[in-house]
């Protein structure tokens, strides 16, 4: 049996128990805002999202209570049922957003309203929208949802096209790097060669350079005894400590003998 409205017994029950549902959210929201303690916010929002969870399974059954009931109501009735639907969306929506602003508040991301991706209201107001809509605009939604599909995948394979073209790109860059780090590597053998031959001969420079030095110092010990020698034979000429030498030989003395007068008398 139904009533003005067009609900049947078990569709007004639901009805009463979404709204009690709902004026208990308006109250405990009304509330929380007195309460300071984190904490105990956190408690609070942990129970709304309890209520929540019911006022979303109970708008839900009400919607499938529409849908069964569809056929034997004029449209006006389904009108009024699928508008009190969407007023049913929009406040638990509206509640939504508000656990949503404590739950940022108060930083607490552990809480979730739903336990899997289809617990997000706005997706959920929009299958429960999908329920109203005629064959017509459901195919029109599906082929504005296809062509979306592909052009999200057209971007896609752009996307992974360019990823290939950087990609040989760096690869080439990374090939001719290499090619000329084994260049370096190759110089770099090249002057190590290069300065250990160099050490080599600095070293052999240094061997002859003081090899020449001790030369130089015999000689020039041998020149200074020879003119030690050399003067000496000069300052002391009959010094018998050190032999005459050839052609520095003293002058020979010339004996001057006088005539005396006995010669001069034998020859008269």
């Amino acid at each position: 049996m139904t009533s003005n409205t067009g609900m049947n017994a078990e569709m007004e029950q639901m009805d009463g128990e979404i709204n009690d549902v709902l004026r208990a959210l308006a109250s405990a929201f009304q509330k929380l805002d007195k309460v300071k303690d984190s904490n105990r916010q956190s408690k609070q929002l942990e129970e709304l999202t309890g209520k929540l969870r019911d006022c979303k399974r109970l708008i839900k059954e009400f919607d499938r209570e529409i849908k069964e009931s569809g056929n034997s109501n004029s449209p006006d009735v389904n009108k009024q049922l699928n508008d009190r639907k969407q007023s049913m969306i929009k406040e638990l929506n509206s509640y939504v957003a508000l656990r949503k602003k404590y739950m940022s508040n108060l930083g607490n991301k552990r809480i979730e309203l739903f336990d899997m991706g289809s617990c997000d209201p706005v997706v959920e107001d929009n299958v429960l929208l999908a329920s109203a809509m005629t064959n017509q605009e459901l195919i029109s939604a599906g082929t504005k949802a296809m062509d979306e599909t592909d052009q999200a995948i057209e971007r896609s394979k752009m996307v992974v096209e360019q990823t290939v073209e950087v990609g040989t790109q760096t690869a080439a860059n990374l090939k001719g790097q290499t090619g000329q780090m084994g260049r370096i590597v190759n110089h770099l053998d090249t002057v190590q060669f290069t300065i250990k031959k160099a050490t080599q001969l600095v070293k052999e420079i240094g061997r002859q350079i003081a090899t020449d030095k001790c030369i130089m110092m015999f000689l020039f010990l041998i020149v200074c005894g020879v003119v030690a020698i050399i003067i000496v034979k000069i300052v002391n000429p009959h010094s018998k400590i050190i032999r005459d030498i050839p052609g520095l030989a003293p002058p020979a003395q010339t004996s001057r003998k006088l005539l005396s007068a006995d010669y001069f008398d034998v020859n008269l």
